[in-house]
């Protein structure tokens, strides 16, 4: 006996065998409906989508949805897109609070950059004083000593140019390079984090905004093969056309 010798009680009861017990969604049943005029008929009534109805949106209350003129395709049909509109408003949202935490995170490079190249010039201003000051002092150490006169006379001026105590002055810029130091490593630390965190952001908003079909391009072999298809289909329409007329 073929399938469509079968009543349609019996293709009802394996309908709704799949539904209830093989996992059958609404896309399956969708499918099902365009493979024959029976089954289109069959899959519209309204036993097999009221389970979609209450098991897909079970927030919703079916019985007062039941009681109205519409069928509960139709009304499935108008909830499915509430609630598809409802998930593209939630996907947007989403995506929006990651395009602004990537702003954040780029501002906040930008700020520590900002203060890298702060504390580099002051590291860089601190360490030539640092040996302005240690030539003075050997200058200092070199005028107790014996040695010609033009020498001894360009380390006096070196001396007499600085007008501030050496030593402390020394002991001062030592702790100022510390900490210059410690301050560009934690910035170039918290560089380092705010870098991962950027392209983890920019990883996870390409992966939200992936969609297989509009992110999806023919490579050159695949197009020719495709331009290819659709000659060898019109030449073939063309043929039977010739031959219809004929």
């Amino acid at each position: 006996m073929s399938g469509s010798g079968l009543p349609d009680e019996l293709w009802r009861k394996i309908i709704e065998i799949g539904i209830h017990s093989s996992g059958f969604t609404y896309k399956d049943l969708c499918c099902l409906s365009i493979s024959c005029g029976r089954l289109h008929r069959l899959s519209d009534e309204d036993s097999l989508w009221s389970h979609f109805l209450s098991s897909d949106f079970s927030h919703h209350n079916t019985s007062s949805s039941s009681s109205s003129s519409s069928s509960i395709k139709s009304i499935y049909k108008i909830r499915f897109e509430k609630d598809k509109e409802k998930k593209l408003l939630a996907h947007t949202r989403a995506v929006l609070r990651k395009e602004s935490q990537i702003v954040e995170h780029s501002r906040k490079i930008l700020e520590i950059e900002a203060k890298l190249r702060e504390e580099t010039l002051k590291l860089k201003a601190a360490d030539a004083e640092s040996s302005n000051l240690r030539r003075v002092r050997q200058a200092s150490v070199a005028l107790n000593v014996w040695q010609p006169e033009v020498v001894r006379g360009r380390q006096k001026d070196i001396v007499e140019q600085c007008v501030v105590s050496v030593e402390s002055r020394l002991h001062a810029l030592d702790m100022e390079l510390r900490l210059c130091n410690q301050q560009i490593a934690g910035f170039r630390k918290a560089y380092r984090e705010q870098k991962q965190r950027l392209d983890k952001a920019k990883e996870e908003l390409r992966n939200m905004k992936y969609h297989p079909l509009r992110e999806y391009k023919l490579t050159g072999s695949e197009e020719d093969e495709c331009n290819r298809k659709r000659k060898r289909m019109k030449i073939c329409i063309n043929c039977k056309s010739l031959s219809s007329c004929s």
